[in-house]
């Protein structure tokens, strides 16, 4: 076994060279091998990331929309030249399989892309003599430092969907990715870099909670971007709102999948299986809960069983299915519901502890997992569980279906499956959910229309990426002026009229 390698931080525009301090294992979820020791940045660290930022952003905000958005262009194309590198990095230290590797750079690239389009976005309004020869313009400015807080599930795309918009409002941004999986993230900044982007506009710092809390108390820090959990999401909309910022927390979520009797069963089957063990279910976005109006619910669990069997689980570089999860701790909490949902009554159909898994040593494995008949009061129906773990509920009516999602404290995303419009339709309507798929199960907006959740899955007003995104990093100005011709003069002390 090699010894593991350091990973540290992106400060200046290059690599930190200091002091390694407190550091956090990184693993290859596929063999269970420690690869690298990640430093974690010390307060005194990340105070002077944002302190450095701070003095870079000084120019960056005044440097010309033309020399930003040629950045940006760069930046697209270094990316679209070297994701399979990217995706490379979030196979070794995520575990997804190499093609959902793909897919997450991909779309992170749709927002960059998205982002060059941000003179247009930015453009203000004007009204011409809105009173006698008095005009009123309005403008959109950047705020400043902004933080990026980023999970361990999109290493990539989830930095992607806030670093580009952020930066081409002309703010300067400190990312602070997950400590499980950071090698991505500051390959991305060092395609910053390259692209041309002035040292200090971006820095990456790793850390745990002690970074974290920094970012969210500092008094240059002007707006915080987060996905993660849901207790977290509270606490960092909470903190950052009790010191003054503006906050957009992307909680967790507990999506369903509604099945009517008329949908195409082979569909929905597929459906069900990709978007419940994708990434080994380590999605916001994943359906966990398949509802199911009877009276098909036997033959859809039946199509579904089939499709699983097919699945290879293993190492993402050996063509497989589904790869490993991010660390044991993680895949054994999972591992624990197996057993917490029989328990309860559930009829466990499929067990991900048992078979072969392709991959050489110890990895952090556990196979698609299916459960049938669970009632809402169940762990394994109730819990995030955030792993390749699906649940069948069964339901009599479509009404029973509709308040079963909306009564669940989540609120991210759902989808429906029928032929029948008018339900289809009415689902759109009465859904109480921040996404919905109509025959899609995994409903993740185009980027530029814009991403978040409703309910315990959103903290804040504001979603990701799209034109909610261009707000959140800019604040709106309104201009009032009035330029006297030569004849103007007097004095007038009534109060000023729209005349």
């Amino acid at each position: 076994m090699s010894a593991p390698t350091r990973i540290t931080h992106f400060v200046d525009g290059r690599p930190w060279d200091g002091p390694a301090g407190r550091t956090a294992p990184v693993y290859n979820p596929a063999t269970g091998e420690r690869t690298a020791a990640v430093d974690l940045a010390p307060a005194e660290l990340v105070g002077a990331a944002v302190a450095s930022a701070k003095a870079a952003w000084a120019e960056w905000r005044d440097l010309s929309l033309a020399k930003r958005v040629r950045v940006l262009f760069a930046f697209r194309e270094l990316l679209d030249a070297r994701k399979e590198e990217i995706a490379a990095l979030i196979t070794a230290e995520h575990g997804k399989v190499a093609s959902d590797a793909l897919g997450e750079v991909t779309r992170g690239l749709e927002v960059a892309e998205f982002a060059c389009g941000i003179p247009h976005l930015l453009k203000g309004g004007y009204s011409e003599n809105a009173s006698t020869r008095l005009d009123v313009h309005s403008v959109r400015q950047s705020l400043g430092v902004v933080a990026v807080i980023s999970p361990f599930n999109f290493p990539a795309m989830v930095p992607m969907w806030f670093v580009p918009l952020a930066l081409a409002c002309g703010n300067a941004v400190v990312l602070k990715p997950s400590e499980k999986d950071p090698s991505a993230p500051l390959a991305l900044a060092a395609l910053w870099k390259e692209a041309g982007l002035p040292d200090g506009v971006l820095q990456v710092v790793n850390g745990d909670k002690e970074a974290v809390d920094v970012l969210l108390r500092h008094e240059d820090v002007k707006a915080v971007s987060f996905v993660g959990s849901t207790p977290i999401a509270r606490y960092v909309y909470e903190t950052g709102a009790a010191h003054g910022k503006r906050v957009q927390a992307l909680g967790g979520a507990k999506n369903h999948m509604l099945v009517l009797p008329d949908a195409d069963l082979d569909l929905a089957a597929d459906a069900a299986v990709n978007a419940g063990f994708g990434s080994a279910g380590e999605r916001c976005m994943a359906i966990s809960v398949l509802v199911v109006v009877e009276p098909v619910a036997d033959e859809l669990v039946a199509r579904i069983t089939e499709r699983m069997r097919a699945l290879r689980t293993g190492d993402g570089t050996r063509g497989c299915d589904m790869g490993p999860l991010v660390t044991r701790a993680h895949r054994d909490k999972v591992a624990s519901y197996l057993d917490a949902g029989v328990k309860a009554g559930a009829v466990l159909l499929a067990d991900g502890r048992e078979g072969g898994f392709d991959a050489d040593g110890d990895g952090f494995f556990l196979a698609p997992t299916l459960f049938d008949h669970v009632d809402p009061g169940m762990p394994v129906y109730t819990d995030e569980i955030f792993g390749p773990v699906l649940s069948v509920v069964r339901v009599a009516s479509y009404e029973e279906g509709l308040a079963l999602i909306n009564a669940n404290p989540y609120g991210n995303g759902t989808a429906i499956f029928t032929h029948d419009g008018g339900a289809a339709r009415r689902f759109e309507n009465e859904v109480e959910a921040g996404m919905v798929g109509i025959n899609v199960p995994v409903p993740v907006p185009v980027s530029y229309f814009s991403f978040g959740g409703w309910k315990n899955s959103l903290f804040g007003d504001s979603h990701a990426h799209g034109v909610e995104g261009v707000h959140f990093f800019t604040r709106g100005k309104v201009v009032t002026s009035r330029w006297p011709d030569p004849g103007h003069g007097g004095l007038d002390l009534g109060f000023p009229r729209n005349d």
